[in-house]
């Protein structure tokens, strides 16, 4: 959960940041495909929109996209050089009809833009909605019950002027958990909650280190905990776990 003092450098409303992240350059064998790879995954986020999420993989793409979709699903790891388009494929291709080929399924194309925007894998991006939402399973709810679509468990500090939920949380003081409840912003839909990440992120001097490391999970993991993202001792290395799996295609 990032804490509520860091929230006051957040924008009050989802803006676009200041500068224009760098997005990873390809190596020479990736840039020959980035062409085919933005097909495909054009053809991966409209099937997933408008067909079934887990039937994706089975025959809803092209020929090439199908026999690209199985091999960014191997165990071979996603490099940190490997462009964003390759990337978002893989996502896409994770396997299994489970709770969390679902969520992933339906914010690839939010996580993509959004890791567009930061300069990282969308895999990376993924990883932190899985960490702080238990891959959808767990979500912050407003008071009528309904879903606050904030994946990304961040607070609503004095400098918001959206809509706030309150929700308890876990917080670590001196190494030890303890239960509060805290109040957290509320979006209109996923889309709106990571936009507002990514424009959190890029704007917060504090997260520099996280940005534009491509699919270096570790930087990425470390660059939110050191910018004091959360309180969780243990952050960064659950963040990258679950990223290392994305990337892996497991």
């Amino acid at each position: 959960m990032l804490r509520p003092e860091l929230a006051a450098f957040a924008m009050p409303t989802p803006a676009q940041p200041a500068h224009v992240p760098v997005v990873p350059s390809a190596s020479p064998a990736g840039a020959r495909f980035a062409g085919l790879m933005g097909q495909v995954r054009d053809e991966v986020v409209d099937y997933i929109q408008h067909g079934s999420a887990s039937a994706a993989a089975a025959g809803g793409l092209s020929a090439e996209g199908r026999a690209w979709q199985a091999r960014l699903a191997s165990p071979a790891p996603i490099t940190a050089d490997a462009p964003v388009e390759v990337a978002a494929a893989a996502l896409a291709g994770v396997s299994g009809d489970t709770p969390q080929s679902e969520f992933l399924a339906e914010i690839l194309p939010h996580a993509t833009e959004a890791a567009r925007r930061l300069g990282v894998a969308p895999e990376l991006v993924a990883a932190h909605a899985a960490l702080e939402s238990g891959w959808g399973q767990r979500p912050l709810r407003n008071p009528d019950g309904s879903d606050t679509h904030n994946l990304f468990g961040i607070k609503a500090g004095s400098r918001w002027e959206g809509a706030t939920a309150d929700n308890l949380t876990t917080e670590y003081e001196g190494g030890v958990a303890l239960r509060k409840t805290e109040r957290f912003r509320s979006y209109a839909d996923t889309g709106a909650a990571f936009q507002d990440y990514a424009a959190m992120l890029t704007a917060n001097p504090r997260f520099r280190a996280a940005l534009n490391v491509g699919g270096d999970a570790n930087a990425f993991a470390q660059g939110l905990a050191r910018g004091g993202y959360a309180t969780d001792p243990a952050y960064a290395d659950k963040l990258a776990r679950i990223a290392a799996r994305l990337q892996s295609g497991e």
